[in-house]
């Protein structure tokens, strides 16, 4: 039985089935979108992506995600073949051509291309890279909020697959979310090599505390731009703030908790491994963070 809520779950919108995609070098319809069995990202999830939401005519923290996909190109050894304009203009083109003004995801792809042959070396690559804008209208819809269950699946060191690049290869993510789903879960809540509280499986992870705002130390996790943002936040609006080592006797204890990310923003959690926290619905805290951020993005 599929999952009845989930972080990125959103409203149904019949305009999806006849949006336009832009594949390399320009747009083509959706039924019409695709890349090649031999794509370095459909065979060994080799590449980097974005997720971008849009509000009221803006692009979220748009510079802050050209950095970090450009940081992560460059990570991956990974030309992109496109100045930073370029890239901007073929979103803004991808927009323009939709008649998307507001509440819109984009997910931005770029793959090290087409291979001569099915193997790992980047040398395989002969054509590409793969350019790829996947936009959608999209409001969020969350029923309820998010139950957590701890899994075995860890936020590893950087030296094995760093957690901070946003990479197509996301299988170790995606086991964890099938072990939370198995326990009866909407997401999973992973810790570092450490065992202390990291992220879930798709969105970093917060509890509050006394009044005061806990997230990781950041030295595992995704690096956010939407943490980022709550982080200023906080600290904006003198709310205590604390990127540190915490564990889930801490968590479980909270008085509140939320996931971040650039789909949800915001997003409540009700309990993790069957503790109930605080009331079981969004808090106060996490309101008033949710209601600067709506002001920082104007939505």
């Amino acid at each position: 039985m599929p999952a009845d809520t989930f972080t990125h779950q959103a409203e149904e919108d019949a305009r999806n089935e006849n949006v336009l995609i832009w594949v390399d070098d320009g747009l083509v319809p959706r039924a019409d979108a695709k890349v090649s069995v031999f794509d370095s990202g459909f065979m060994l999830g080799d590449g980097v992506w974005e997720g971008m939401r849009l509000y009221n005519g803006r692009w979220a923290f748009l510079d802050r995600h050209m950095d970090r996909l450009f940081e992560a190109a460059k990570a991956i050894d990974l030309d992109i073949g496109l100045s930073r304009d370029e890239v901007i203009a073929r979103l803004e083109k991808t927009r323009d051509a939709n008649g998307m003004q507001t509440d819109a995801h984009a997910r931005l792809m770029v793959t090290r291309g087409v291979k001569a042959r099915p193997f790992q070396h980047p040398a395989l690559s002969t054509r590409g890279p793969t350019f790829v804008i996947v936009m959608e209208h999209s409001r969020p819809a969350l029923p309820r909020p998010i139950r957590l269950a701890t899994v075995p699946h860890i936020r590893g060191l950087p030296m094995s697959q760093d957690p901070k690049l946003n990479s197509h290869s996301k299988l170790n993510c995606i086991l964890a979310c099938i072990a939370a789903e198995k326990a009866g879960a909407d997401e999973a809540l992973m810790l570092d090599i450490h065992g202390f509280v990291n992220t879930t499986n798709a969105c970093n992870f917060f509890i509050v505390r006394r009044g005061e705002v806990w997230t990781s130390t950041g030295d595992y996790c995704m690096n956010g731009i939407t943490r980022a943002a709550v982080i200023e936040i906080c600290r904006r609006e003198d709310i205590p703030v604390l990127e540190k080592n915490y564990s889930l006797v801490e968590a479980y204890s909270a008085d509140e908790a939320f996931l971040t990310g650039s789909f949800g923003a915001q997003t409540p959690v009700s309990e993790i491994d069957g503790r109930k926290i605080g009331t079981g619905e969004i808090g106060p805290v996490t309101e008033r963070i949710r209601a600067a951020y709506k002001d920082m993005v104007g939505a």
